[in-house]
């Protein structure tokens, strides 16, 4: 418990987004992903995740960690459902799916549920929740971080009064400590837990991580990574994986392209500019890798992220 209460200290923890969504229309998405942790609380009618259809309970909340690739179904069954895809959806989004400042602003039987997105960084630099490589799962009946969503929608929205962002910071700390207690307690991916908490153990291994965070536009070579680690070049790949499981440059790819996703949704820098910035001199080859990662052209992912605020 020790080492949990460490990391829980170390961690860095973001808001992104909260807001009340209706489904107007049941719409399939295959290919769901987010660089941001995503909770979705459902309060009436259906929602669905994974290769086997996994039901989510009125009242439960689905977990999805950055990070994760999964297909989610918004809406009750129907015989005939819409079915779509992150690149078609966006274009459309107006025609699934609206939001609303107040619950109450839907009725009794619509189809509706809590969206709330966040970051949870441990020691500044390792997405915490991808890094035990945990896949979505559904938190069940948890009145406290049901409570603590809504309140943060409902404090988003509020204009003129004193501790806003304040109120929201705590309640996104506070959510984040929840769905790790809800999983120790709960036993859940014990396996996981036990091999990928090695990440925050081995003091190499951090300083790495700190200096890829850091130099994230520069070279970030093998060569570079075993001068840090105090380890031979031919060595530290092998010994980067041993901890992580994935080997370096991998890591360093899903970071680069982590933060041009948050430049792409915070910024108006062209696409080149992105580029250079997160490491890429080529740009035509960061769009080929970007493509390859997230399914949809950087450009598209821009449309995306600003039709995403429906």
């Amino acid at each position: 418990m020790e080492d949990y209460n460490k990391i829980m200290e170390s961690l860095s923890v973001k808001f992104i987004k909260a807001k009340y969504i209706k489904v107007l229309q049941p719409v399939a998405v295959s290919n769901y992903y987010d660089v941001s942790n995503t909770l979705m609380l459902l309060h009436r009618g259906r929602i669905s995740f994974g290769a086997d259809k996994e039901e989510v309970n009125e009242g439960d909340i689905l977990f999805i960690p950055s990070g994760r690739l999964t297909s989610i179904t918004y809406g009750k069954r129907t015989t005939t459902r819409a079915k779509s895809t992150n690149v078609d959806v966006p274009t459309n989004m107006e025609r699934y799916l609206i939001s609303a400042k107040k619950l109450d602003d839907f009725t009794g039987r619509d189809n509706t549920f809590s969206l709330m997105s966040l970051e949870a960084k441990a020691f500044e630099s390792v997405n915490f929740f991808q890094s035990l490589d945990i896949p979505p799962f559904v938190i069940k009946q948890n009145k406290k971080i049901v409570a603590l969503i809504n309140d943060s929608i409902e404090e988003s929205y509020l204009e003129n009064v004193a501790g806003i962002q304040r109120v929201i910071k705590l309640n996104t700390d506070r959510i984040v400590v929840e769905i790790f207690r809800y999983i120790i307690e709960n036993r859940l991916f014990v396996e996981q837990l036990a091999t990928n908490i090695t990440y925050f153990k081995d003091p190499r291994l951090l300083d790495m991580f700190a200096f890829i965070k850091e130099n994230i536009n520069k070279d970030l070579s093998n060569k570079a990574l075993a001068v840090v680690a105090n380890v031979s070049e031919d060595y530290v790949g092998q010994y980067f994986k041993i901890l992580t499981g994935i080997n370096p440059q991998d890591y360093i790819e899903y970071q680069r392209m982590e933060k041009a996703v948050h430049l792409l949704r915070t910024t108006q820098k062209s696409i080149r500019e992105i580029g250079i910035e997160v490491g890429y001199k080529d740009t035509a080859y960061f769009c080929r890798r970007f493509k390859m990662m997230f399914g949809i052209p950087a450009g598209k992912m821009r449309r995306r992220e600003s039709l995403m605020n429906f």
